[in-house]
């Protein structure tokens, strides 16, 4: 009996976590270049004295889902989508590099290029400074130009270019900002064969179809876990009802 509610028990506490899970893919279906979370179960023996008798169940993030979202049009030139594979790369709170496909750009009142969430984005050079311009456009190949302010007729001046890589998928992982990291905190190099869409946005890679399917049958799962354990409860009555009787 005792492993029976122990596995319940476990069991449900599990689908908890992966309803978690679940619900922050479904909350970032509208974030832009969002990359949803992958979740697993699996059983696991309790090691401890004595032989392994004793198991229980457990949810894990094995992992990110890489597929490209769609990607929407939007005609501002600051907006830019990743073409097919590859990163956009940022420079985070604490100063260091990390990808993300989340292309909105604007440009803050100290002239800095960052993202929708306000990371700087990263360049040749550092992170990239505007100056005055009239407009900023940037090319597929991920050149930043500028028409400067007050020039009528002048030619486009480069600024700087995107600082675009492809690391190894197996290589990555997502942290709690849902920035993307190497796992061994290595900033790979300027990969020139990943290419931009000016004028686009890539959308979240969340199915909320699925998201809403993947809730329901968690919830069922909890719902057995919970019978699970009452069953348990009710045997271990009949049990001492039995051995009062004798």
């Amino acid at each position: 009996m005792d492993r029976m509610l122990y596995i319940g028990m476990s069991a449900a506490k599990e689908n908890m976590l992966a309803h978690g899970i679940n619900s922050n893919n479904l909350a970032n279906v509208s974030t832009t270049g969002f990359r949803a979370d992958l979740e697993q179960f699996r059983s696991m023996p309790v090691f401890g004295p004595g032989l392994p008798t004793r198991a229980y169940a457990m949810a894990e993030r094995p992992g990110i889902d890489f597929t490209a979202g769609p990607l929407e049009s939007t005609g501002r030139d600051l907006d830019v989508a990743i073409q097919d594979q590859g990163w956009l790369v940022v420079e985070d709170e604490n100063g260091q590099p990390a990808y993300t496909r989340a292309g909105r750009l604007d440009i803050t009142a100290e002239g800095f290029l960052v993202n929708g969430s306000g990371y700087r984005v990263l360049g040749n050079g550092g992170p990239i400074a505007i100056p005055p311009a009239e407009s900023v456009f940037v090319s597929s190949d991920g050149n930043v130009s500028i028409k400067p302010a007050g020039q009528q007729g002048a030619a486009l001046a480069l600024v700087d270019r995107l600082y675009l890589v492809n690391p190894p998928k197996q290589e990555l992982e997502k942290g709690r900002d849902g920035l993307i990291r190497r796992k061994d905190g290595v900033l790979d190099p300027i990969d020139l064969n990943v290419k931009v869409q000016s004028g686009a946005l890539e959308k979240s890679n969340v199915s909320p179809v699925e998201a809403m399917v993947k809730m329901i049958e968690i919830s069922r799962s909890y719902e057995l876990n919970v019978k699970v354990m009452s069953t348990a409860e009710e045997v271990d009555q009949s049990s001492s009802s039995l051995m009062s009787l004798s």
